[in-house]
């Protein structure tokens, strides 16, 4: 498979990618704990398609020390045992941010009090910042079809 275009060869996407790069790395940064992140990252683009970005976040995640057992289990979260109470609250928070157009309501009341008991305001703001940030790049990869498999951890940072 070969990608629709070259974000990198074209000014105008390098002007906005050095921009949305930043981002990424100011929410990398961010007190939300490193595993909850790249839980999110990968459930957010598994539900979207976003094979670049499902090998991206399986990769950093394995790099990081996080196990194949969970991470094989993101996508059925709700039945697995190996998750934690806040990041299951995360996982559910990450959906509902993500198919806000399948329930038309966006993120429930339940589940936001939910995130409430797990993750400090901070916390919070950097978790909804990453749902939305993955939401974007997610887009930008899917509408252009960027192929997955090569990525190698650390490869953006």
């Amino acid at each position: 498979m070969e990608a629709r275009l070259n974000y990198f060869a074209d000014p105008t996407a390098g002007r906005a990618l050095k921009h949305i790069m930043t981002a990424g790395k100011t929410l990398k940064g961010s007190a939300l704990p490193a595993a909850t992140q790249e839980l999110v990252a990968l459930r957010v683009s598994q539900i979207n398609g976003c094979a670049a970005c499902v090998d991206m976040h399986t990769k950093e995640a394995a790099a990081a020390g996080e196990t194949p057992v969970r991470l094989n289990l993101v996508a059925v979260w709700r039945e697995a045992t190996v998750f934690t109470e806040a990041e299951r609250s995360a996982l559910a928070l990450a959906e509902e941010g993500t198919r806000v157009a399948d329930a038309a309501r966006g993120v429930g009341d339940e589940v936001w009090a939910n995130a409430l008991k797990h993750y400090d305001e901070e916390q919070l703001t950097a978790l909804v910042m990453l749902v939305s940030f993955m939401n974007l790049v997610n887009r930008l990869n899917v509408i252009t079809r960027q192929p997955a498999g090569s990525y190698e951890p650390g490869q953006f940072h």
